[in-house]
Parts: C-alpha cells; structure tokens; sequence
C-alpha cells in the first residue's frame, strides 16, 4: 500500500517537473524574441537617421574644384637700388583674352578700373607660349609675337622682328600692340602679368622637351626661357602667370571635345597646366589658376563665346582674379 502511494507521488512529481521545464524554455525563448525586436527597432531608427535638407531636384552652382594658385612673393634683394614711383603699372603680355576686346569692356580696361593702376596691352591675337620653330626662321616672321620673342624685345629695345611682322598683318592691333611696347618705361613697371588661353595646346605645341628645358618651340621652354630673360633685365618687376581657362578642340567632323581629357598628342589641358605650374614655381613666380579656379568645365557655358574665346563676363571674372592678385600685393607691401 505504502509502495503504491510513493509510486504515485513520484509520477506527480515528474509531472509537475515537466510542467517546470517547458516553463523554463519558453522564457527563454521570450527573451531571445524581446531582444530580437529591440534590435530590430533600433536598426529601423538608425537607417531613418535626421532629416535632411538636402534637395535631389536642386543643382547647386558651387564646385567643390579647388584652384592651384601659388603665390610667391617678390624677394625684397630683387628691389635693391630700385625706385618706386608710388604709381603701380601692369604690362600684360598674352593672346586673345587681351585683344578680342580692347575697350571699356576689354580685359586691361576692366583690370585697370578694378585697381587703379596704369595697364598697358602687349597682346598680340593667335600667339602662343611656344613658338612654331625651335630657332628663329625668317620665312616664319609671326614667332616674333610668341611670348619668348617678345620678351626678347622688351629686354633687348630692339623691336625691329616685331614691328616687321606687324607690317605684314593686316589687323592694326599688331601695330599698335608694338608701339605700345616700345612707348613703355620698363623702370616703372610693377607687374607683368602673362595671360594667354589654350592657344598652345590646340596648335599642338609640346608641353615640354625633356632634354632640354629651354626648348623655345616647346610650352614649358618659351614660357621659362621668357620669364627668366625678363628676370636677368628687370629683376624688380614681380611676374604672374595667369593659367589658360577650360578650353575645347574639334575633331575632324566639327565636334567639340572636352580638353580636359582629350589628348591631341601632347597631354590634356590639365598636363598643360601642371607643366606651367611647375616652371613658375622653379623659376619663382606666382601662378594664377585658371582652369580649375576661373572657367572651368562646369561654368565655361557662362564665360566663352565658343570652344575657347571668352566673352565679356569670362574677361570681367578673369580681370577680377588678376586685380585681386595685384591689390592683395599692394596691402601686404605696406
């Protein structure tokens, strides 16, 4: 009798131990369910994140494109012996943004009023950095209007290649680009600003020539064979380099294409530009960057006139970046 009742007992037990276990399980599982689900809701609210004010239908006119300017200082042992006359006075030597407009809308015209100081034009249109020939040809007299060979001029006072080849132009601006040259005195002379487009890259000029950097016909070597003439002759004349802008060739079939990244055998314009920064830095100039920081492929629309020549508000933005170089200067020399 005893012995059947703690049979009983004994299977009570088990019962009720297995009610317990079961019990147990499922809080477990509970657990695992409620930690699951905060996880879960707070993954929702992290992907939700703030609210922005971003608009996918709103096109931003600013760039994130950063100009490559360096500016480098006149070194104050080149201004030894040398008189300021109080008054300052630009030369600007280049190609066509200085002569498709030569009155009150024209680049040395806004420059001027932008400053206040005296500006003269040496511009001479379709000229470039490089010349054509890596020695002087005489059946070729229009490299007399590259930079190297005017540079030459202004440093030598002999104007007779140049006053020649103007002779041989039919438009009068070559003439009166001259005589301008030629009027000026070089002892008053603050900055020579050397301003010219992308005139070197469509021809096909060179960027460089690796064996020799001095190279006239090749980009690099005009432009550091001019600065360091104007250098030797007119150590006090601080000298900027005003980058070409964005510019476009056209191919055979009368197509536009991009000069940033089109390579018609001698880089990009970028490689241009790299080039150029380079030889003003070694030589110790300032180089203003108009590619990236002026007119570039995201605004060009709103500044040229065609592939590569500006209008009037690309020659008023360019002037703007120049007079901020020449009056920044002026401040920090006093």
């Amino acid at each position: 009798m005893k012995k059947s009742s703690a049979k009983k007992q004994k299977e009570k037990n088990k019962r009720h131990g297995n009610r317990f276990h079961i019990s147990g399980h499922i809080l477990l599982l509970a657990a695992i369910l409620i930690i699951a689900a905060i996880a879960v809701a707070k993954l929702a609210i992290w992907n939700i994140g703030t609210k922005s004010d971003f608009n996918p239908d709103t096109i931003s006119k600013e760039t994130d494109v950063e100009a490559l300017d360096t500016i480098i200082p006149l070194s104050d042992s080149k201004l030894e012996g040398h008189e300021d006359d109080g008054i300052t006075t630009v030369l600007c030597l280049g190609n066509n943004p200085l002569t498709d407009e030569t009155g009150e809308k024209g680049f040395t015209s806004l420059l001027a009023s932008k400053t206040n100081a005296t500006v003269y034009n040496g511009g001479f249109p379709a000229s470039t950095i490089g010349t054509r020939y890596s020695a002087y040809n005489a059946e070729y007299p229009k490299d007399n209007f590259n930079l190297p060979y005017v540079a030459q001029s202004i440093c030598t006072k002999d104007f007779s290649g140049l006053e020649a080849a103007a002779a041989a132009e039919q438009e009068s601006i070559y003439k009166e680009t001259v005589e301008t040259l030629k009027s000026i005195d070089y002892g008053k002379v603050d900055i020579i600003a050397i301003v010219y487009d992308g005139a070197d890259y469509l021809a096909g000029i060179p960027s460089d020539n690796p064996n020799d950097p001095y190279e006239l016909s090749a980009y690099t070597g005009g432009l550091r064979t001019a600065i360091e003439t104007i250098q030797k002759t007119y150590p006090y004349i601080r000298i900027v380099v005003m980058s070409h802008t964005f510019a476009q060739s056209i191919d055979a079939n009368g197509n536009y294409q991009n000069g940033g990244s089109t390579d018609l055998g001698n880089g990009a314009l970028p490689h241009y530009l790299l080039k150029e920064i380079d030889v003003s830095i070694s030589c110790g100039v300032s180089i203003i960057d108009n590619f990236y920081g002026t007119i570039n492929e995201l605004n060009y629309r709103d500044y040229m006139t065609d592939n590569i020549h500006l209008n009037d508000a690309g020659r008023n933005i360019m002037a703007d970046r120049l007079a901020e170089f020449i009056n920044t200067g002026r401040t920090s020399a006093k």
